[in-house]
Parts: structure tokens; sequence; C-alpha cells
């Protein structure tokens, strides 16, 4: 197994706010772009889509209220698993300490092929995650009315 871990990032929510986003995986689906609902299904416990041609699916596994939840592959092309972490960040109640973990059973070609485009594309998450509790959007993106 190949392993992968993030940056760590402070996110501008408190752990259980940032945890209740994650914990449904109806939630990934409804902030997809209307383009790439197309094939897209999603319950409580999983989410199922189509990617470059291959069929990819990720179930929760575990749920830690407020500090963890770990995923695994549902019908992907290779095993992994993920945990997501909620961290208090040095006793501020109102922010996260955030940072994803991956295992994948990559064979030596993939690992190299794959591994530090992972690396980034966490890394990229979490980033993204971070300018989000701050406001900053992404060009294009709409936020959820409240």
């Amino acid at each position: 197994m190949a392993e992968f871990e993030s940056k760590h990032g402070i996110v501008s929510k408190a752990p259980y706010e940032l945890y209740m986003g994650f914990v449904d995986m109806r939630n990934f689906a409804n902030f997809l772009p209307e383009d790439k609902k197309e094939g897209v299904t999603a319950d409580y416990d999983s989410i199922h889509a189509t990617v470059q041609g291959f069929p990819i699916g990720v179930k929760i596994t575990e749920r830690r209220p407020y500090s963890l939840i770990s995923l695994a592959d549902d019908g992907a092309p290779f095993s992994f698993t993920a945990d997501i972490c909620f961290d208090a960040a040095g006793g501020d109640p109102y922010k996260t300490d955030f940072h994803i973990k991956v295992n994948a059973d990559l064979n030596f070609m993939m690992k190299m092929l794959l591994g530090s485009k992972l690396k980034d594309a966490l890394d990229k998450a979490v980033d993204s995650l971070v300018d989000m509790s701050n406001g900053k959007y992404p060009e294009g993106f709409q936020p959820p009315q409240q």
C-alpha cells in the first residue's frame, strides 16, 4: 500500500460544522456542476460515478462524530482507503485543522505515475476548502444559498 497525506490547513469553521458537510455523500453530488452530474448516484453512505470511462465508487466505512470520516473504494479501478480528519485548531473552537490521509494499493508503475499527482490533488483540496471557508471561491463556483 502506498501512503499519501495532504498538508494541514486551518479551516474557518468549527469541527462539527465541517464534519456535517462531509458526513452525507449526497452533499458531494449536490456540489457538482450541472454538466458533471450525469451518471452520478449518491446516497447517505456512498457515491458512484464514471470518470474518464472508469466506474468509481466510494463508501463511508466509519464516522467518528466531529473528528474523522473514513472512506473506502466501492468499485474503483484500484483498492484504496481515505481518512478525512477534523481536528480542533490550537484551542480555537471555531477553526478546524483539516487534512486527508490516503492508502492506495498501487503497483510500482502506478505509484510512480500517480503518486505526486495524488499528493498535489489532496493538497489542492485542502487549500480550496481553506479558501472557501474564508470566502474565496473558485471562478464560476456558486456557493449554496442559505
